[in-house]
């Protein structure tokens, strides 16, 4: 069995890499409290391999991770190859799920995708002290909600994001 300690990172490759580069260079930063073990250092998925080909590296991924983080964009709830894959295999494994809004969003809205929108899951915005603070909240609290047996979205109380000094 895997040693479950990543965090694997679902987005839109084509629309949302800047979004999750920024991310790597927050957890990157020495000088930031903003830290997570990237499951995709694990290996290499080409855009050119073989669907199969790379949902055996997700797999790979996917077996080592202890939460997913989802970038939301505009495009993200219309991608129908790997997305809705990786979200299925995220809820098949009990791995919690964080759904981080682009548009700045603090709760679920319309850009949502379907196999995050029916789950159990928290929403934040795009802000780098949200995000730090739901890595290390959210998966007691799943692990809690989900021994409840509640199934619901999420969010964070406008309290909380002031006490993290977000406007």
């Amino acid at each position: 069995m895997a040693y479950k300690n990543k965090t694997y990172v679902c987005f839109d490759g084509d629309s949302d890499m800047r979004e999750y580069r920024l991310m790597c260079a927050w957890a990157a930063n020495e000088n930031a409290s903003f830290k997570f073990h990237n499951a995709h250092d694990l290996n290499t998925a080409r855009d050119d391999s073989l669907p199969e080909s790379i949902k055996a590296q997700l797999r790979l991924r996917l077996d080592n991770t202890k939460l997913m983080l989802v970038l939301i964009g505009e495009k993200t709830k219309s991608l129908r190859k790997f997305i809705p894959w990786e979200l299925e295999q995220a809820a098949a494994r009990n791995i919690p799920l964080i759904g981080i809004n682009l548009n700045g969003a603090r709760q679920k809205d319309s850009l949502c995708p379907a196999g995050l929108a029916n789950t159990l899951a928290v929403f934040v915005s795009f802000k780098q002290k949200i995000i730090e603070h739901a890595i290390d909240d959210w998966p007691g609290e799943h692990e809690l909600y989900r021994s409840q047996q509640k199934s619901s979205d999420y969010r964070y109380v406008d309290a909380v994001y002031a006490n993290l000094g977000i406007a």
